[in-house]
């Protein structure tokens, strides 16, 4: 299908853009349901006349860069993501995948075994072709050739100094901060080949059917370190101890990993400082981060 979908003004109306939606997908659209879920976008399941069911998605960053995220996971690997069918700014349609249930242990080692594999799919450098994003939040690129360098200045840094601009940083905090990236060539080690990552692992963009993972949703794509994405697994409550265990029988992780896991934590907390920063989680987002970097001596 064509990356040809140019909705009217007022994307967030199906009205608006379902006729133009039936002649690109060559169906005509004959029911609509919005679906739950999603931190900053809308999605529809769309029914076709000729028995397809495809996904309709509005949002206000441009909806490419996640075509071009998912048709970059879909040529590398064997991670299940969702058809494109078709792309624009403003409007993203996919293939339907269906699934509801919950993340089980079966279905924690079925994650594990999926990123597993996903993590042998490897780069020159650190980074990504392109800057991505998760939902609202940008997530620079650059190329890089160290890991502890790509951490330090387009993850750390870059945060720290975004999440200050909307939430009250002291000065001391602010310190603590530029004393770890100083420290990152101590803590964190190259991996041996940067690695794909999905870069947005957790339960409200995962499609579960039955014992099994069916879909990976809203992608933040780059190629860095596998103990980043397990870390991000483990902090948003995705999975445990099963997911852990499968994951080290498959891939492995160096002695060390639970120091290095506060160092990400860190920059996931500057991340949601930034994010959740008018939504009155000020105070357990810094305590959180004060935390980490106690934890870590800084």
């Amino acid at each position: 299908m064509p990356d040809d979908v140019y909705p009217p003004a007022d994307r967030d109306d199906p009205r608006a853009w379902r006729d133009a939606l039936a002649t690109t997908l060559g169906s005509d659209v004959t029911a609509v349901a919005p679906l739950v879920g999603g931190v900053t976008g809308r999605a529809y399941r769309l029914s076709l006349a000729d028995g397809r069911r495809v996904v309709a998605k509005t949002a206000p960053t441009p909806l490419t860069v996640e075509a071009r995220m998912l048709r970059h996971l879909a040529a590398n690997g064997t991670l299940p993501v969702p058809d494109v069918l078709a792309a624009s700014d403003d409007l993203l349609v996919l293939s339907f995948v269906d699934g509801t249930d919950p993340i089980t242990p079966t279905v924690e080692r079925d994650l594990a075994d999926h990123l597993a594999a996903l993590h042998r799919e490897t780069a020159d450098a650190f980074g990504f072709p392109f800057e991505t994003t998760a939902g609202p939040l940008p997530k620079p690129n650059p190329w890089t050739d160290s890991w502890p360098a790509f951490v330090r200045d387009h993850r750390l840094r870059y945060y720290a100094t975004l999440a200050a601009t909307e939430v009250a940083f002291s000065s001391t905090l602010l310190d603590r901060l530029r004393r770890l990236g100083d420290r990152l060539p101590d803590l964190l080690d190259d991996p041996a080949s940067p690695a794909l990552l999905h870069g947005d692992v957790w339960f409200e963009n995962l499609v579960v059917d039955g014992d099994r993972v069916a879909a990976f949703l809203d992608p933040a794509c780059y190629y860095g370190h596998p103990e980043a994405e397990v870390s991000y697994v483990l902090w948003t409550e995705t999975a445990g101890d099963p997911f852990l265990d499968r994951y080290r029988d498959r891939a492995g992780l160096a002695p060390g990993f639970e120091t290095r896991r506060a160092v990400y934590e860190v920059v996931f907390y500057c991340q949601q400082a930034w994010w959740f920063a008018d939504e009155s989680r000020e105070d357990d987002l810094l305590d959180g981060l004060r935390t980490r970097l106690s934890r870590l001596d800084c």
